[in-house]
């Protein structure tokens, strides 16, 4: 378990809706591609969201062939920054 994780910059990387979107996306679906169909911004914005996300320590990445799968590092940040997933996936509604 890598614990090297920065509230800061966590927060930071939460601070744009797209990334939470991003979140919640991988917290339903364990995994999302980098491409996702559904997703309403340019690709070369897109990955610099996933960037941005993966630095800060929220997300891993897996190749699967050709492409590229993000997933959560979830039992990281809940170790290191308990309830924060919690609170993010709870804004869905809101």
């Amino acid at each position: 378990m890598d614990l090297d994780v920065d509230l800061a910059v966590v927060l930071h990387a939460l601070g744009d809706p797209v990334r939470p979107a991003l979140v919640r996306r991988m917290a339903e679906d364990g995994e999302s591609p980098c491409s996702p169909d559904d997703v309403a911004v340019p690709r070369s914005t897109l990955s610099n969201h996933w960037r941005i996300l993966r630095e800060a320590g929220i997300t891993e990445t897996r190749r699967a062939g050709k492409a590229r799968l993000m997933a959560l590092r979830r039992a990281d940040l809940d170790a290191r920054i308990p309830g924060l997933l919690a609170a993010v996936l709870a804004e869905q509604g809101r």
